[in-house]
């Protein structure tokens, strides 16, 4: 968590510092396609200050009102983030389409494109930095603060192509049009932002997660793990909850079905590289698992192994064995 806090405190400083040089040339060049991204500058500063929040917030251990810890918090920051991107792009198109009817002077258009050009660079660096981290820390927070740096540079390249054609060409209704075609592009990153918070608050399942976590179980698979099925997985911030049912042969003592699940755990813990909470529900074996259990020396083996099935994503997500 300090890595994550040290990360958004830095762009949250970086934010400030490119927010000012953006007025600057807004003021400057009195453009409204500059005004955009002076604008979208304010939410930057904005939504890094509130992830900075929701990231100590989450940091919190758990307590009686919040047992599974507060990281959905982050999920909340990202809703906020792409709320506040949203309104922005809102404003942007109802200021430019005035502009289009009344429009008004503007000037000193290669000064603004030069500092919008510098600010969109190191927008695009940090951003790049933020969601690789992102990744590594397992931290969707991280990740929706780059990607919206990302988005940023864009619109700033864009956006100073614009000025040196409108400084060229002369036609003045540019200025308005290319904003408004740029604020559509910010409404549209908005809604990828506000899907993505609402998946992870409504615990939409995240299948790249649910793979990896198959993926190792079937790798590290044991003769004794007879099936894995009804697996869900929840994030919570940078931590995973997990819980699944684990057939095992009913012979087995409560301290062999406690190491075997404790295998899992740690194993777990271990492959996936995400801090992770299991509650595995132990299920005996029945007759009708005969067929498809490859536990060697079994004592109880109604019938011989005919095949092996394999642990896909459609047979381990279910609430039955194997064989239903």
């Amino acid at each position: 968590m300090k890595e994550q806090k040290k990360i958004i405190l830095i762009s949250l400083i970086t934010g400030i510092v490119l927010m000012l040089a953006k007025f600057g040339a807004y003021f400057l060049t009195a453009s409204n396609f500059v005004l955009t991204d002076a604008a979208e500058s304010i939410v930057n500063v904005i939504a890094s200050a509130f992830a900075f929040f929701s990231i100590y917030l989450s940091s919190q251990p758990r307590d009686e009102n919040h047992p599974y810890g507060h990281g959905k918090v982050e999920f909340f920051s990202v809703f906020i983030e792409g709320s506040l991107i949203g309104i922005a792009g809102v404003i942007i198109i109802i200021k430019s389409t005035y502009s289009l009817f009344y429009p008004n002077a503007i000037h000193d258009l290669l000064v603004g494109a030069a500092i919008i050009g510098a600010t969109g660079l190191i927008n695009g660096a940090l951003g790049y930095y933020m969601i690789k981290k992102g990744k590594s820390l397992r931290s969707i927070t991280l990740d929706a603060d780059g990607r919206h740096l990302i988005a940023d540079m864009v619109t700033s390249i864009g956006l100073v192509a614009g000025l040196i054609l409108i400084r060229f060409t002369g036609i003045l209704w540019l200025d308005s049009a290319l904003s408004i075609l740029v604020a559509l592009y910010i409404i549209y990153s908005a809604y990828k932002l506000i899907r993505k918070s609402v998946a992870g608050l409504m615990d939409e399942a995240d299948f790249q997660v649910v793979t990896d976590i198959i993926n190792v179980l079937s790798e590290k698979r044991r003769e004794s793990w007879i099936d894995v099925h009804n697996l869900r997985a929840q994030k919570y911030g940078n931590e995973l909850h997990i819980d699944c049912h684990m057939t095992l042969p009913n012979y087995f003592d409560l301290n062999h079905v406690h190491a075997e699940v404790s295998l899992v755990d740690k194993m777990i813990n271990k492959e996936v590289g995400i801090k992770t909470e299991l509650f595995i529900h132990s299920d005996p074996c029945v007759p009708d698992c005969c067929h498809y259990c490859s536990m060697p020396n079994c004592p109880i083996r109604s019938e011989p192994q005919t095949e092996t099935i394999a642990w896909t994503m459609d047979k381990v997500v279910r609430n039955k064995k194997h064989f239903e």
